[in-house]
């Protein structure tokens, strides 16, 4: 029996685990803690939610109940562990922390061929799939540095909130490059004076996340908070990421402060606000940048976040099903890979898990459809051109419909259908579930 060694005990580690258990092979699983903690974690058990205890829809008219389902239909393991888990919650999927993390270890625990060995990793072996988190140690960080070939590994997110393009009230909004020059790429989100004195009062008064000792040592040298900005002055944002000067309308009008948009994405569905990597909550994010007329009804694929996260560089290192190129079956999952959210962690090592099993038995990797969450994600990481940024599903990641449906609601619904279908059609060909 080949027996695979997987690295770190959390979501993506244990799935990736339980997938390669049932498909027969002995998996080793390392799990530094409690012998070796992490700044964030406060038990040695495994799929430790360290964070919130929501994985959040399972209405499947949305991309994380979607993302479920998929996964269901994949035989995943954690949506089953927490669905035995689940506490009341709505329309959401919430669990006991505890309950939870007994069922991942209970799950696996059930297999005559795991084995669970509480010890820190600092080289990296053929066979492997690598699932350490953000958190990764120093150690295992330098390996892992010089395996990929250096430079490819990034200390922290910095990153400015995504919203769609079609959500963007353009009556509000438009196309111009500063003084002309170039081609206009920007869509450009002005403010009068008075819209913009107050979307700085209360940007500059909104509620932050409370950064953990960790995170608060280097986190913001590289790029400033829009609200740390915009705390140094009544202009400090004029003459910063607001900066108006040398943009007109198609009228030729000024104005008092200008907010931008630059795309995100080749299809042109999707926009960063520029400069505005932020520390607020995410609750603040949707209310002080909604003041910004054009974005009052934005929808928001990706907030911003400020925090330490280990993740590769993914695109052109990472095929779609996480093996690193070149590698002699080395695996990477979870959010090393640039995934963001719990249940996409999870997805990212089921689909190493598989990956590894079809490679050691000889069959083509697993290459899902894009129409899918799993398989959009999964694209993401692989082949992203723009500038790389940790990512949770989307619909807007995948592929448009053929026809147009009206409302967000049938449209989102019509999304899920296809995707569901092309899963199903593809796993049929290909016998792996």
């Amino acid at each position: 029996m080949i027996t695979v060694k997987v690295v770190g005990g959390g979501l993506a580690g244990t799935e990736a685990a339980y997938q390669l258990l049932k498909r027969g092979f002995g998996v080793d699983l390392y799990e530094m803690r409690p012998e070796v903690m992490t700044p964030a974690h406060r038990t040695g058990e495994l799929a430790e939610l360290v964070c919130s205890n929501s994985l959040k829809s399972t209405d499947i008219g949305t991309a994380q109940g979607l993302l479920k389902k998929e996964m269901a239909m994949l035989g995943a393991m954690i949506p089953e562990c927490a669905m035995r888990a689940a506490v009341p919650a709505g329309g959401a999927l919430a669990v006991d922390r505890e309950a939870f993390s007994r069922e991942a270890e209970r799950t696996l625990g059930e297999f005559d061929n795991f084995r669970l060995v509480r010890e820190e990793v600092t080289e990296i072996t053929p066979d492997t799939v690598i699932a350490t988190g953000p958190l990764t140690s120093d150690k295992l960080y330098a390996a892992i540095d010089g395996y990929t070939g250096g430079g490819r590994l990034h200390f922290y997110d910095a990153v400015a909130p995504i919203v769609t393009l079609d959500s963007v009230d353009m009556s509000k909004a438009f196309y111009s490059s500063r003084y002309g020059k170039g081609s206009a790429d920007y869509l450009n989100c002005p403010m009068n004076e008075e819209q913009y004195k107050a979307f700085r009062t209360e940007l500059v008064n909104a509620e932050r996340v409370i950064l953990r000792e960790f995170e608060k040592g280097d986190v913001f040298e590289g790029c400033m908070p829009v609200e740390v900005m915009a705390a140094r002055g009544e202009d400090a944002l004029r003459f910063g990421p607001l900066r108006p000067v040398g943009i007109r309308d198609a009228e030729g009008n000024r104005y008092y402060a200008i907010v931008q948009l630059r795309s995100e994405d080749n299809e042109g569905r999707l926009a960063n606000i520029v400069g505005f990597q932020t520390n607020l909550t995410f609750p603040e994010q949707r209310r002080v940048f909604g003041m910004i007329p054009a974005l009052e009804k934005a929808e928001f694929v990706r907030y911003g976040v400020m925090h330490r996260n280990t993740f590769l560089k993914a695109p052109g290192l990472l095929r779609d099903d996480f093996m690193l190129e070149g590698s002699e079956g080395v695996y990477f999952a979870g959010q090393m890979t640039g995934v963001e959210g719990y249940m996409e962690s999870a997805m990212s090592g089921m689909l190493a898990g598989i990956g590894m099993a079809r490679r050691l038995l000889s069959k083509p990797p697993i290459t899902l459809p894009l129409t899918t969450m799993c398989g959009s994600l999964a694209k993401y990481v692989a082949s992203y051109a723009g500038d790389y940024q940790p990512m949770h599903v989307s619909f807007a990641l995948v592929p448009p419909l053929d026809g147009k449906v009206k409302g967000k609601a049938e449209r989102k619904l019509a999304y899920a259908e296809r995707a569901l279908a092309d899963l199903g059609r593809y796993l049929e060909e290909i016998k792996e579930v």
